[in-house]
C-alpha cells in the first residue's frame, strides 16, 4: 500500500465507500444487513517488507510504485506496521549499516511479529552466507532480541528459530499459534481475532462434521473444533500443515484431524473419483465422518469448479473470502443451492480497495 494513500482522519468515509460498493451486490442476490468489523487505523499490520537499497555505502528501505519500478522510495517511519515493527526498523537498519558482512549484498527485509509481542527478521542475500555471517547474524539477534532467518539461492540460516509465537484471545479463550515465516497469516492480528470470533458465533448453530478447506496453519480450524463432534483440515502447504500439527498439540485439540492435501484433491476424495493415502489413517474413516458444514478460506481466485460442485452437497458453507470480486462469482453459482444467512465484512486492509468477507450459506430446502 503506498504510504501516500494512509489517511487516518478519512478511516470511516473510505471504509464506508468500499462496503457500499460490495454490499449493492451482495443485496441483490438476498444477503441480510452485514456485520461490520473495523480496523485500527494504525499500528495494524503485524507483517512487512522492504527492499534495501544500497546508495553508495548507506542503506535505505525501499518500497516501489507500480507506474515507476525502478525509483525507490525510501521508507524512513511505516505507521500501518505494528508497534513492534516501528520499534524494530530503525535499530535494525543502524545495526546493518554498522556492518559491513550484514550488509553487503543484502537485498530484502522482511518483519514477522505478533501481538503476543515475539518477532522474526527474515535478511535476504544476493551472495552465500558462511560462517562469518552466521556469527554476526547471532550477535545481531542477541542485541535485538528477536530470531533471524538467512536466505540466499538455495540456502536457509537459522539463528534461533523460523518461526514466531502467537497468542489470540478468542471469546474469552486463549488459543496458541505458531506461524512460520514461510506460511500465510493473517496480517492484521486484531482483526483476524474478529474474524474467528464471527466464524465461531457461526459454528455455534450448525450440526454434523466440520470440513475445512485451505486451513493453513490452523487459524479457524483450532477454535472452531469445540463447535463439531469431528472435524477434518486440510492444507496443501507442507510448511502449513506442519504447524498446524504443532498447533493442535499445543492447544489440545483432540476432535482434529489434518490432512496435507489440496481443495481439489479432497474433493476428488469425497467424490469418491480416488484415494489418496494421506486419508487412509483417519480415524474414525472418511465414510464415517458426518460432514455436514464446509468452511473454506480461499486465495484470492476463489474456489474451482470441482469444490463448488462439492460445496453445493454441504448443509452449511461458512465462507471466508478476501476478494469481493470472486466471492460475488462464486455466490451465484451457490445461490441456486443455498441462502446466504448472514454477512459480515471485516477491514483487514484499511486504505485499499481489499476487503475481507464473511459469509454463511444454508442449503435450501425442497
Amino acid at each position: 500500500m503506498p504510504l501516500s494513500l494512509f489517511q487516518p482522519e478519512r478511516y470511516d468515509d473510505l471504509l464506508a465507500a468500499k462496503i457500499e460498493e460490495h454490499w449493492r451486490d451482495l443485496k441483490a442476490m438476498g444477503a441480510p444487513e452485514p456485520k461490520i468489523f473495523t480496523s485500527p487505523r494504525e499500528g495494524y499490520r503485524l507483517r512487512a517488507e522492504f527492499r534495501i537499497w544500497h546508495d553508495g555505502g548507506a542503506i535505505h528501505y525501499a518500497m516501489f510504485h507500480p507506474e515507476t519500478p525502478k525509483q525507490p522510495i525510501y521508507i524512513d517511519e511505516f505507521p500501518i506496521a505494528s508497534p513492534k515493527i516501528q520499534r524494530l526498523m530503525p535499530a535494525l537498519l543502524q545495526k546493518l549499516s554498522d556492518n559491513a558482512l550484514l550488509k553487503s549484498k543484502l537485498f530484502q527485509v522482511e518483519f514477522l511479529t505478533t501481538l503476543a509481542g515475539d518477532a522474526l527478521v527474515s535478511l535476504i542475500y544476493h551472495r552465500p552466507l558462511g560462517e562469518d555471517w552466521d556469527k554476526q547474524a547471532q550477535r545481531l539477534a542477541r542485541e535485538l532480541g528477536l530470531c533471524i532467518v538467512g536466505r540466499s539461492r538455495k540456502q536457509k540460516k537459522v539463528i534461533g528459530r523460523d518461526w514466531v509465537d502467537e497468542a489470540l484471545n478468542i471469546a474469552g479463550q486463549t488459543f496458541h499459534y505458531r506461524q512460520p515465516e514461510q506460511a500465510f497469516t493473517q496480517p492484521n492480528g486484531l482483526v483476524n481475532t474478529r474474524m474467528i470470533e464471527w466464524a465461531l458465533t457461526q459454528g455455534q448453530s450448525l450440526a454434523g462434521d466440520l470440513l475445512e478447506l485451505y486451513c493453513g496453519i490452523g487459524n479457524f480450524t483450532l477454535p472452531l473444533a469445540q463447535c463439531f463432534p469431528r472435524v477434518l483440515a486440510t492444507e496443501v502447504s507442507k510448511v502449513a500443515i506442519g504447524a498446524a500439527l504443532a498447533n493442535k498439540q499445543r492447544n489440545t485439540s483432540s476432535n482434529v484431524n489434518f490432512a496435507r492435501l489440496s481443495a481439489e484433491e479432497m474433493s476428488a476424495a469425497l467424490a469418491g473419483e480416488r484415494p489418496f493415502r494421506r486419508l487412509a489413517q483417519l480415524q474414525p474413516p472418511l465414510a464415517e465422518h458426518h460432514l455436514e458444514t464446509l468452511l473454506v478460506d480461499p486465495p484470492r481466485a476463489g474456489l474451482d469448479r470441482a469444490t463448488l460442485h462439492i460445496a453445493r452437497e454441504f448443509q452449511n458453507v461458512l465462507y471466508i473470502s478476501c476478494n469481493p470480486k470472486t466471492l460475488k462469482e462464486n455466490l451465484r453459482l451457490l445461490q441456486t443451492s443455498h441462502t446466504i444467512e448472514a454477512l459480515a465484512f471485516f477491514d483487514q486492509f484499511p486504505y485499499t480497495s481489499h476487503l475481507e468477507s464473511g459469509v454463511l450459506l444454508r442449503k435450501r430446502t425442497l
